[in-house]
């Protein structure tokens, strides 16, 4: 979908792990098992089924996929998002590795990749460091892999029940001095350069397709850029950002929580699009 189409594009950027899709630790469900939804398997890792959303919301993202100009707009690598399928026609447009890579029809610009890298080179430690630091500091007790994505930055697969609250504050600390931020999604720690941000991709889709429009939804804190870029925004009931309590003028703090926030931000989108 590009500005040539002739009709005002709506751009619907939204974040894809705990925001749309969820994984079975993560799905949150409170009703009775009897009374529980349907969900569909999109993604399948080494031969298991990882991730959900409802029926109900595939139908919605189908919707929206022939609505809008639907862009998934993950943290994940190019090749973690690969094992994702979801329902509706394939986004022209998806945002990778928080932004590191912006894919058209399926493939990384080049341009764009060279622009981030230059950039992150310029404005901010590089990674080498924040990997010597991390491996210096993580305790064995509760981390279980250190990972380096696309070369562009790096986190760590933790006990999150093991994790001390002061480690993880004194790293945002320490990294907040080198130009970088940390989150906690999950089971991950992220440490991710400050310049790298999904909310610059998403400017650079509207751009490209001559959006009037700006939707996005995402939970961490690596989507706080993302959801004040939109014109509108929205985060489910659960975590990092509601668990802060953040929020924005421009954008909605859901009450769900789990699958079912994934579900009623389709709805959102939908609404929103008219």
């Amino acid at each position: 979908m590009t500005a040539s189409s002739g009709a005002s594009v709506t751009v619907v950027a939204s974040d894809l792990d705990r925001t749309l899709i969820y994984s079975a630790a993560a799905l949150a469900l409170t009703v009775p098992d009897a009374g529980a939804p349907r969900l569909l398997c999109v993604e399948v890792y080494e031969g298991k089924p990882l991730s959900y959303l409802t029926e109900t919301a595939a139908g919605l993202l189908a919707r929206l996929g022939e609505a809008a100009c639907f862009v998934p707009t993950t943290t994940r690598t190019r090749e973690q998002y690969g094992r994702i399928s979801l329902p509706g026609p394939p986004p022209a447009y998806a945002i990778c590795a928080n932004g590191g890579h912006l894919l058209v029809d399926g493939v990384s610009d080049p341009d764009w990749h060279a622009g981030v890298t230059e950039r992150l080179a310029s404005e901010c430690a590089p990674l080498a460091e924040v990997q010597d630091h991390l491996a210096a500091t993580a305790d064995p007790a509760w981390l279980r892999k250190r990972r380096v994505a696309e070369d562009l930055f790096a986190y760590l697969v933790v006990e999150r029940d093991l994790l001390p609250a002061h480690w993880l504050k004194e790293l945002a600390v320490w990294a907040e001095n080198r130009g970088w931020t940390v989150s906690l999604q999950g089971r991950k720690v992220y440490a991710v350069p400050k310049p790298l941000t999904k909310s610059a991709a998403v400017r650079e889709v509207a751009r490209r397709t001559g959006a009037g429009l700006t939707l996005a939804a995402g939970d961490s804190l690596l989507d706080a850029d993302l959801l004040l870029a939109a014109d509108r925004g929205w985060r489910p009931g659960h975590g990092e950002l509601a668990e802060a309590g953040w929020t924005a003028p421009t954008v909605t703090a859901l009450p769900e929580g789990g699958v079912l926030a994934g579900e009623r931000i389709l709805e959102e989108f939908l609404g929103a699009c008219g």
